[in-house]
């Protein structure tokens, strides 16, 4: 009888493990529910924004500037070389996640700005980019000085 109880106590623990994790959202998911935010220096966001940003190259960045509000993000960047050294002018980019992973999106098609040659984050810049990318949160764009 003591043995039935013992076996009736842990399957109500695994039970209710069970019930638990199925019903708790995953890291994954809660991130991509997240409002806006600045994930922390080493952080594996951050890492996967980078790695999407970096591509096939061996470089590391200096970020300059980061936020994320869901599968959207706006970076700043210098690229470095093993030494530290900045080996391009670097800049910035809209990445977005996809499939998984984080991709740098093509703002090759926006209209020029004779105004914004370097495509800063003005409130018109914005607008544009929201037009070309519906559901674009502009809370990840740095405020206008």
């Amino acid at each position: 009888m003591k043995t039935l109880k013992v076996v009736a106590i842990n399957l109500s623990i695994i039970m209710a493990c069970a019930w638990s994790l199925s019903v708790a959202p995953s890291a994954s998911a809660r991130q991509r529910s997240a409002g806006v935010h600045i994930p922390p220096a080493g952080s594996a966001e951050r890492k996967a924004i980078t790695d999407g940003l970096r591509g096939d190259q061996k470089v590391v960045f200096k970020i300059h500037y980061l936020k994320v509000h869901g599968d959207w993000a706006w970076i700043d960047v210098t690229p470095l070389d093993e030494k530290g050294k900045a080996v391009a002018e670097g800049g910035t980019s809209l990445m977005h996640r996809e499939a998984g992973g984080w991709k740098a999106m093509d703002l090759s098609g926006l209209p020029e700005d004779q105004d914004n040659p370097m495509q800063e984050p003005t409130a018109k810049f914005v607008k544009q980019l929201q037009k070309k990318f519906p559901g674009l949160p502009a809370d990840i764009f740095p405020r206008a000085r």
